[in-house]
């Protein structure tokens, strides 16, 4: 595999000290009005935007992802689908690692347009990994696993979501024994260690909330070469001791937690503090606070 993800993965994790992921969710009625670009804040796509460009810029260097939430996206059409589009491309030329946090999966060549959507330096929204949905089967996961691999890209697999709902359907006892979400884990195993890059790390990663935490160190156990994507810290309820319980310790660099990302959207997005500056200047200054608060809360977690 060219430019293997899971390496950079590591490499980004190493260089920034940091297994934080940002997550970018503009949600529109949470963005602070002084990132109005008119009296009449007509144009809600140039707020995002501002507001977005903004946030990369004050988290460069400090966090090794962004997470694009696409749907906060997808609500603002065709000018919002064309800034998502900016914003891959400025991330990645501000080194930023880029997870397109699109959920997507089906069938056959319906597979392949969603991989090439995403996945590669060419896609119209490039990125280089993509969280898919697993729930149809494994054939519907081949075209990305493919994808993947000819372009160097990693994917986020959805194992054990952090909503309450979640054990719905993810925890059902089968026959054999074991959970649902256990029987897919086993299913995917071949496909990780297949995708092994030469740091230890896969490039076919899971999706394991922090809000479940029991469950994410049996993943752990189950996939400890894959690397997870943690949603569920922060405004979601999870804490920082649940959000590392599922990472490795990377023994040959520093002992820093590593093998995957937590992240955390609207804890720094939207902090309460941000909403009494007065400029984007002072909104910068409590966010980048606030990044760095959560960097320290997360990597001090074992000291």
């Amino acid at each position: 595999m060219i430019n293997h993800f899971g390496d950079r993965l590591v490499t980004k994790i190493r260089n920034s000290k940091s297994f934080l992921c940002l997550g970018i969710d503009p949600h529109l009625n949470l963005i602070p009005k002084l990132f109005d670009i008119s009296t009449n804040s007509s144009n809600i796509v140039g707020k995002v935007e501002k507001f977005c460009f903004s946030l990369l810029d004050v988290a460069n260097g400090l966090v090794p992802a962004i997470k694009l939430q696409i749907a906060l996206f997808e609500q603002l059409g065709p000018d919002g689908m064309r800034l998502l589009s900016k914003l891959c491309k400025y991330a990645q030329s501000k080194k930023y690692l880029v997870i397109m946090d699109a959920k997507r999966g089906d069938i056959g060549s319906t597979s392949q347009a969603y991989a090439n959507s995403y996945l590669g330096k060419d896609a119209p929204f490039p990125s280089d990994a993509l969280t898919v949905n697993p729930w149809l089967g494994i054939d519907s996961l081949e075209p990305f696993f493919k994808k993947a691999y000819e372009t160097g890209s990693g994917l986020f697999i959805l194992v054990h979501t952090s909503n309450k709902g979640s054990k719905d359907i993810q925890e059902i006892p089968l026959a054999t024994g074991i959970k649902c979400y256990e029987h897919l884990a086993n299913i995917l195993k071949p496909f990780v260690e297949k995708f092994r890059g030469s740091l230890g790390l896969s490039s076919i990663g899971v999706v394991s909330g922090a809000t479940f935490r029991e469950e994410a160190l049996e993943l752990r156990k189950l996939l400890p070469i894959a690397p997870f994507l943690i949603p569920g810290y922060g405004a979601q309820g999870a804490s920082a001791n649940d959000a590392c319980a599922a990472l490795l310790q990377d023994t040959k660099y520093l002992n820093l937690l590593n093998f995957g990302l937590i992240n955390a959207s609207r804890s720094i997005l939207f902090p309460e503090q941000a909403y009494l500056a007065n400029n984007i200047e002072e909104w910068q200054i409590i966010v980048l606070s606030k990044i760095n608060s959560t960097n320290n809360e997360l990597i001090n977690i074992n000291n």
